[in-house]
């Protein structure tokens, strides 16, 4: 089953930025939508983004929008979230999944990442 790679995660201080990226060696990511998740401590997970297959667009959750940035590079077939002002409620292991069918609708996870800490403290 294919697999997805993320990496990038540590700790940072508060107001700081990170970038972490999400990999793939058999999923060709440019033919999927690419979600984001983070999953706090004691909280169930939840979805910081969705980009579509296109790359021109991207649906942030409300905490991410104005932080958080989505980017493809498809040549090593990688995407990346770069997160800026970050807060200690940021603090989560943040997870990709490839997305068969499209944001909206008739979604389809295809592979999933096994998470990377995102720690933000002083």
């Amino acid at each position: 089953q294919a697999r997805l790679v993320e990496s990038g995660g540590g700790l940072v201080q508060p107001g700081g930025s990170l970038r972490v990226s999400c990999a793939a060696s058999e999923l060709p990511l440019a033919y999927y939508a690419i979600g984001w998740f983070r999953q706090a401590p004691g909280k169930e997970r939840e979805e910081v983004s969705c980009t579509r297959r296109s790359a021109s667009s991207t649906n942030y959750a409300d905490f991410a929008k104005g932080r958080f940035t989505v980017s493809r590079d498809n040549a090593k077939n990688t995407v990346y979230l770069q997160m800026s002002s970050l807060r200690p409620e940021d603090t989560a292991v943040y997870y990709c999944a490839a997305i068969g069918g499209s944001c909206e609708s008739s979604r389809v996870y295809a592979a999933w990442g096994q998470g990377t800490q995102v720690s933000v403290s002083s």
